[in-house]
């Protein structure tokens, strides 16, 4: 029976450890609390429809797409922490992520590690609640083109309305308004060879952008919170009806 059981253990950490790997994913249901968490990491660079080098670290929205859609669909898991540390990427795939992360009925909570540069934003205001570490840092930048720039006033509007995209979702999603995040996009002061804003963790916080400056366990300890808030919710409108 022991041999059993430990067999079973093993494949279980073999499986926790493949989806780690390939999907940057794992269900936290060990906990103190009883409830089941689900870890999402977003790193590196976020993958949009062309696939980045093989030497860089990606976030491939293919992946978390049809996992966020999963999570929404299991009823045993009762919440999401997403770890962010990406340097952002394609603004289409990292704003269909963000979508997705909003419009969970799970509660969800954010912590910034590292760096959550350009598209990365979105993705950390896209939760229910939002963290960053004290030395974590945000840069807010104007849309980049990559390949080819077709010179005329269609190109630049396109530009123009992909931006308003991403500050419309910031100004929505946190407590910052659109012409304030318009206002640190186009600093010029502040990035030697962009136009923009960096903003280390007191900052973020300080401009509303982010909710709170903490780590993990502040996180975990906020995510267990906005559940049991939650169930107790659920459970009296069950109770009502």
């Amino acid at each position: 029976m022991k041999e059993k059981d430990s067999a079973d253990i093993q494949e279980r950490q073999n499986e926790q450890n493949d989806q780690i790997k390939e999907m940057g994913s794992v269900a936290l249901d060990h906990s103190k609390s009883r409830h089941k968490i689900q870890l999402l990491t977003i790193i590196g660079e976020i993958e949009g429809h062309d696939a980045v080098s093989g030497n860089t670290k990606a976030t491939k929205y293919e992946h978390i797409l049809p996992k966020l859609a999963e999570i929404e669909d299991n009823d045993e898991i009762d919440g999401v922490l997403i770890l962010l540390n990406t340097m952002g990427g394609d603004v289409e795939a990292g704003l269909a992520i963000a979508e997705m992360i909003a419009s969970l009925s799970k509660p969800t909570v954010s912590l910034v590690l590292g760096g959550c540069h350009s598209i990365g934003g979105p993705l950390a205001v896209s939760a229910d609640y939002s963290f960053i570490v004290p030395s974590g840092t945000m840069i807010i930048h104007p849309v980049r083109s990559s390949g080819m720039f077709i010179g005329v006033i269609q190109s630049y509007r396109n530009m123009e309305r992909t931006q308003d995209r991403i500050t419309r979702f910031l100004a929505e999603h946190s407590k910052v308004t659109q012409e304030r995040i318009e206002e640190l996009m186009l600093d010029a002061t502040q990035l030697v060879k962009d136009v923009g804003t960096m903003l280390d963790g007191e900052e973020a916080v300080k401009e509303g952008l982010i909710d709170e400056v903490g780590g993990i366990s502040s996180a975990m300890k906020k995510l267990y919170e906005m559940i049991r808030i939650h169930k107790r919710e659920e459970e009296k409108t069950t109770t009502e009806y």
